[in-house]
């Protein structure tokens, strides 16, 4: 598959060298030859009308979305002959390594260096910065041993990304796990902190402004900084600017010949270096042109010179370093097929601009096997950057190009038609990816069964392989869809089917960060709708994940707010989690007055539901605070009441725990003849819990208590042998407890 294309920001990587393709397009459907929209005067020479109609490969059909075995043809032909490679730039090269030798503004003061040295490579778009970046981290990549990171520092659409997220980001890629919510100065820190005695090559890419390279600049001389940006960063001590233009004409025809084979440039190599200056030694430009000879194999570098020329400037084209560039985009561009063109100027919608077989495929409303030798075709023509098996990036320099087009020839409707698809296309393979995580032979797997093949995953390790590898792109696809906020439907349905997805995977801690993220995703749609039930629940989901990151006093303010919006909303379930979560938070503190307090609130209203399994459950909690507080009266009331409610409710594992309570606060309030006959019940009650873990826990607490209370000791032993005995027999069982893991049967406070 073709590795060639303008690179992040538009600069390209050369292909390796090959043979020009022998291949002619086919002709059309209705057996005419094809014609091409720019050479339709009848004094054009006919050499030139076969190159113009070999560039263009299409059929009279395709104007209206067909796809001809010629396009095909040609799109396969094209992407299977390009390799990749680089081409010049070896005297910048050469400079970069010289500036990282160079002593410093810390060394010529006899200071040693605070922290990592930082290389720039300035330029536009379009003129090899990120190449040349790329290829000195290769090259430098061995005196870095503990890694090269990377990191584009500005979205698709031109915004600066926020610092949070790429520190956030490359902590994941070091391994370090940032608690989910953090500011940017504590992932800042953090970042840093995992740099410490580390080297690392950080490539940080389309820069915005000096403070973000600042912000990410680790305290660690043994590490290196390559920033790329448009201009210099100014509030960065001791950069090394490197500033970069065309390329020198040898190495321009050598890029070109590396798209045209060597024939067409030694045949007329005064057109050639003519075609260069034309391009400004521009390297995108002279990509977009190889590209358009590669897929011409009938033309010359003549031919390619002189359509280039015939191309008249665009109205209010003011910016001559970006003519050439715009021009050879019109050249490339015009020899598309429409149907092809069109799907080359809706892949500017793809999240991040990083686009599959499937992406390509749902915003042009064709087949996946279309989609992806049209995207192969792309990146042949140098349009698209492979990024991976099967997956592409469009150039940021082509983004302002073919926002344009998308602009001037689309309508309103059929770009939002458009968008639409593609997140319904994400949701069902979200979707597919969730089945996937089901045991083999579930309901899941066969549903997953049903799903059309492209989206189906043979295994659950395919299917987590598949999410981990796209995470940020689905990221940003469900952010783009909340900022948007033209297609909110769809955009909660996204949400929600990969917030499902990460859990099934990763379960609720390890896919905490992200889950975090989206909540706060969730928020912003339901407050700009007025959603008050989903505004509640994500605010409980976000509270939650605050809790566990220590918090507290963030995690009390959220779950007040859910409240509010619960009862506005008039919804009894979310109101009373709610106030559950506002309990449990004061339990946390230890405030055992107002943890009773809001338990009591969520008691009598669960009470008023007639919903016994929550019911149960806050009496427990209740009787636990109340334990802790030292009312064990209280505690003893709650406990029964507790074991009342899980024996009308049928939970049998529920009943046992609660019988222990009551127990144990009988022999606290001292009662221990009452409590020897209700540890008695525990141990009864156990034996048909259903649960190994938690008969073999009642045990233990049993013989514990009746060594306490002076009861049997022979009976203890028994039970200490039972729990012996269940716990040697269950070991493989108990990962799979659904009902005591890591409870005390006693203290409730995690249930």
């Amino acid at each position: 598959m073709a590795e060639q294309a303008v690179d992040t920001d538009g600069e390209p990587a050369a292909p390796q060298e090959r043979q020009p393709s022998s291949a002619a397009p086919a002709p059309s459907a209705s057996g005419r030859p094809p014609q091409d929209d720019l050479t339709a005067s009848s004094d054009t020479p006919p050499r030139q009308r076969r190159s113009a109609s070999a560039a263009a490969g299409r059929a009279d059909a395709q104007d209206g979305g067909v796809w001809s075995g010629a396009t095909r043809a040609v799109l396969f032909a094209a992407a299977a002959s390009v390799g990749r490679g680089f081409a010049g730039r070896r005297r910048e090269l050469l400079s970069l390594r010289a500036d990282i030798e160079r002593a410093g503004l810390d060394t010529l003061a006899g200071r040693k260096a605070a922290r990592s040295r930082v290389l720039l490579i300035a330029g536009r778009p379009g003129w090899g910065r990120t190449a040349l970046a790329e290829e000195l981290a290769r090259r430098l990549a061995d005196d870095y041993p503990d890694g090269v990171l990377g990191a584009r520092l500005t979205t698709s659409a031109g915004d600066p990304v926020p610092t949070e997220r790429t520190a956030r980001e490359l902590l994941g890629r070091l391994g370090v796990t940032a608690p989910p919510g953090a500011d940017e100065d504590d992932l800042s820190e953090a970042l840093r902190a995992a740099l410490d005695g580390k080297r690392v090559l950080l490539l940080l890419d389309d820069v915005a402004g000096a403070e973000q390279v600042d912000a990410l600049l680790p305290d660690e001389p043994g590490c290196l900084v390559v920033a790329v940006s448009r201009g210099p960063l100014t509030g960065v001590p001791d950069v090394r600017p490197c500033t970069v233009g065309g390329l020198d004409v040898s190495a321009a025809v050598g890029l070109l010949a590396q798209y045209t084979g060597p024939t067409r440039i030694t045949c007329d190599p005064v057109a050639a270096q003519s075609l260069v200056e034309e391009c400004a030694g521009q390297p995108a430009a002279l990509v977009l042109v190889g590209g358009w000879l590669a897929a011409c194999p009938q033309a010359s570098v003549a031919d390619a010179l002189a359509r280039l020329r015939e191309l008249p400037p665009d109205e209010g084209d003011l910016d001559h370093g970006a003519r050439p560039l715009t021009r050879a985009f019109r050249l490339a561009f015009a020899a598309l097929p429409s149907a092809v063109a069109r799907m080359l100027r809706l892949l500017v919608l793809a999240p991040g601009g990083s686009a599959d077989a499937q992406i390509a495929s749902a915003l042009a409303g064709c087949s996946v096997a279309d989609g992806e030798a049209a995207l192969e075709g792309f990146a042949a023509y140098g349009m698209l950057r492979p990024r991976g098996p099967g997956r592409y990036q469009v150039p940021g320099c082509l983004y302002p190009l073919l926002r344009e087009r998308l602009a001037a020839e689309e309508r309103p409707a059929e770009v939002e038609l458009a968008r639409a698809r593609m997140l319904e296309r994400t949701v069902r393979q979200l979707h597919a990816c969730r089945l996937a995580a089901d045991p083999a032979g579930s309901p899941g797997r066969k549903k997953l069964a049903g799903m059309p093949k492209p989206l189906r995953f043979s295994s659950s390790a395919e299917a987590a392989g598949w999410l981990e590898e796209r995470l940020p792109t689905l990221i940003e696809a469900a952010r783009l869809a909340v900022e948007t906020g033209r297609l909110d439907t769809l955009a909660r349905r996204l949400v929600a089917a990969l917030t499902h997805a990460l859990t099934a995977h990763r379960g609720a801690a390890g896919a905490a960060v992200e889950l975090y993220g989206l909540h706060q995703l969730v928020l912003d749609v339901a407050r700009r709708r007025d959603l008050p039930v989903e505004r509640a629940a994500a605010l409980l989901n976000l509270g939650d994940l605050d809790g566990g990151a220590g918090r507290v006093d963030k995690a009390l303010a959220r779950y007040k707010s859910a409240l509010e919006a619960a009862r506005a909303s008039g919804d009894p379930y979310t109101t009373g989690r709610a106030l559950e979560s506002i309990g449990g938070t004061y339990e946390e503190l230890e405030d055992w007055h107002r943890a009773a307090d809001w338990y009591g609130r969520a008691l009598e209203l669960r009470l008023s539901r007639r919903d016994l399994p929550a019911a149960a459950r806050l009496y427990a909690r209740l009787g636990t605070v109340h334990g802790y507080a030292g009312k064990w009266g209280e505690a003893l009331r709650d406990w029964r009441a507790a074991s009342a409610a899980c024996r009308r409710a049928g939970d049998r594992p529920g009943y046992a725990r609660a019988l222990g309570g009551t127990a144990e606060a009988q022999e606290r309030a001292g009662r221990p003849k009452e409590a020897l006959r209700t540890w008695a019940e525990v141990a009864a009650a156990a034996r048909t819990c259903g649960d190994t873990r938690l008969h073999a826990d009642l045990a233990l607490h049993v013989a514990d208590a009746l060594d306490r209370l002076g009861g049997d000791p022979a009976v203890a032993r028994s039970l200490r042998r039972t729990a012996r005995r269940i716990e040697a027999d269950g070991a493989e069982d108990t990962g799979s407890s659904s009902q005591s893991d890591d409870r005390n049967p006693v203290d409730l406070r995690n249930q």
